[in-house]
């Protein structure tokens, strides 16, 4: 079964009809203001297309983990008023979501114009784990668009939740895929069904816990997995390296083991770093060594010192690979990217990416984070994914629950 598309919706004419739109506006926030729209500019277009088609559009999103209640520092309202800074279509702004404020809003609401209503999860209904509450929720949020009205869910983001805005609420109105959840599809398809070869991963990130079925997924199906970030120094431990203070998940080191095993099997290199820079403390103005991953605590501070990124020799190692590659998908960070001092591994696979002409895929969270806080133009790469955990548990092989709703 194929869903319906967002297309298909303005077909059947939405003059004077209200649209509910999920979208993935849960974006970072410093003293109220938006640090980083890149989710809000990704969403708008789809936003603009229904307005531009005479609905009238309410926008339901979560921001930040609220526990089922208001909370005024996860209010939407500094998203509103950067939506209204980057496009020309009229927004508005209800103070609750399914309340009084909501429904005379909805009311109000002009042909092309858009409704922001206040963070979903604000109710509790919408993460509950009893199917009848949720229920209930995605009953109040259809009567806000009333009888000719339908739902878009355009926050791919946010499909690997059974929320009552992302699931439930395709079975009070009719449902259809937005283009930016469409497109997202499209790429992890071509990730994972049809990637041109050479075929490289690039996995950074904190954890390896974070990625492991992911790992465990994609040995079958890359020619190359990169290793970076605070995760590494999981596979360098397995390998008997000492890492002095370095993050590390001891209970996941039989785990890597195993990978580094099974890759072999499956003809996919693991390359792992050949050098770290160790620093004196989690700091920005740390003292630094670069350092050679045999001898990470062969430095000045010892088993005291913590690695905090890739070193310069891994990051024109990783730097070759990605650019003899037709199809790369990285996730994660290289090191601290947030410190000057630790950004240059990420900063060299980001400008690996750029470069290559081959199919890039910039795969979400921190990531995509990483690319705009350090200057990047987004246009140089293929695709900048806004799903994060979404996107990893399609990597996974899961499904979701999201998706599923639409019919797809």
């Amino acid at each position: 079964m194929t869903a319906a598309t967002l297309d298909a919706l303005i077909s059947e004419g939405l003059t004077g009809r209200r649209v509910l739109v999920r979208s993935d506006l849960n974006v970072p926030l410093k003293d109220g203001v938006v640090t980083d729209d890149g989710r809000i500019r990704a969403s708008l277009p789809v936003l603009e297309k229904l307005a531009a088609a005479g609905a009238r559009v309410l926008v339901t999103a979560h921001l930040g983990r609220p526990k089922g209640e208001p909370d005024l520092q996860y209010s939407l309202a500094p998203v509103a008023a950067r939506m209204s800074e980057l496009t020309e279509v009229p927004v508005r702004r209800a103070e609750d979501l399914v309340g009084e404020s909501a429904t005379a809003a909805s009311e109000e609401l002009g042909e092309g114009e858009i409704l922001l209503l206040e963070n979903v999860r604000f109710d509790p209904r919408e993460t509950s784990k009893d199917d009848d509450e949720r229920a209930a929720l995605a009953a109040d949020l259809a009567a806000l668009v009333g009888e000719t009205g339908a739902y878009v869910n355009d926050a791919f983001g946010a499909v690997h939740r059974r929320h009552a805005s992302v699931a439930d609420i395709t079975a009070k109105l009719p449902a259809y895929q937005g283009d930016l959840v469409r497109d997202e599809l499209e790429v992890l398809k071509r990730l994972t069904e049809t990637p041109q070869r050479p075929y490289t991963v690039v996995l950074g990130g904190s954890k390896v816990s974070d990625k492991l079925a992911v790992i465990e997924n994609l040995m079958s199906r890359a020619d190359t997995l990169l290793i970076g970030g605070g995760m590494v120094f999981t596979f360098l431990k397995a390998q008997g390296y000492g890492i002095g203070k370095s993050l590390v998940e001891d209970d996941k080191l039989e785990t890597v083991k195993g990978f580094l095993a099974e890759a072999d099997r499956m003809n996919c290199r693991i390359v792992l770093p050949t050098d770290i820079a160790m620093a004196s403390a989690f700091a920005a103005d740390a003292e630094v060594e670069v350092l050679p991953t045999e001898s990470l605590e062969s430095g000045k501070h010892g088993e005291q010192a913590l690695g905090l990124d890739i070193g310069p020799d891994t990051a024109k190692a990783f730097s070759a690979e990605i650019a003899q590659s037709n199809t790369v998908f990285w996730n994660g960070p290289m090191g601290v990217f947030e410190m000057e001092a630790f950004a240059k591994g990420t900063a060299a696979v980001a400008e690996a990416l750029t470069a290559t002409e081959g199919f890039t895929v910039v795969g979400g969270g921190d990531s995509a984070a990483a690319v705009r806080a350090l200057g990047f133009d987004e246009q140089s790469f293929g695709h900048i994914s806004t799903g994060g955990g979404a996107s990893l548990e399609y990597l996974e092989g899961k499904t979701l629950p999201g998706i599923e709703a639409l019919g797809s």
